[in-house]
């Protein structure tokens, strides 16, 4: 069997959505599932992503779920969203991203779910060559499906991705 790498990526809602609702199902299935997320912070106080309250309660049920979460909080206290990049949110994409290497190589998951790996690359967290650098590693020993998120692609990476699909925002209540 060839394992095959994934990417959802655009501008629409729903790319976590259907990353999140692939590890669901090969959860299903019976797979061991790991789930890296990139800038996708958590203060211990404020829960914005809730897939992360069902994936823990899955881990305490005994399915195989490992879930990772890197990035600082981006909510400031009056709501607004914080665009800028921060020192510390180049220190947790460099933890994100050598937990991401260390599950590649010496992982044992059915399927890894590499959330907003593509954006850390579009916004400066991570180097375009540093996803390519995972992907080499992917390619050397195909042992898993390769799930990836983002927003947009950039040179050469169509070219690697064996199914992509584009999320498009059509309309949107915002």
């Amino acid at each position: 069997e060839k394992h095959q790498s994934h990417l959802y990526y655009g501008y629409g809602k729903g790319k976590t959505t259907a990353a999140m609702g692939l590890a669901f199902r090969s959860l299903g299935a019976g797979l061991a599932v790991a789930i890296v997320e990139f800038d996708k912070g958590f203060d211990q106080t404020k829960e914005h992503y809730y897939e992360r309250r069902i994936f823990f309660k899955l881990k305490e049920l005994g399915y195989p779920v490992d879930i990772f979460s890197s990035g600082c909080e981006r909510m400031n206290e009056d709501g607004t969203f914080r665009f800028k990049n921060a020192e510390e949110d180049y220190v947790e994409a460099k933890r994100a991203l050598d937990l991401v290497r260390d599950l590649v190589i010496n992982g044992k998951q059915d399927v890894l779910v590499l959330d907003e790996f593509v954006a850390a690359a579009n916004y400066h967290l991570i180097e375009e060559k540093d996803v390519f650098d995972i992907l080499d590693l992917y390619d050397k020993n195909r042992k898993f499906e390769l799930i990836i998120t983002g927003h947009k692609l950039f040179d050469g990476l169509e070219e690697r991705i064996d199914l992509i699909t584009e999320n498009r925002k059509v309309k949107h209540y915002f």
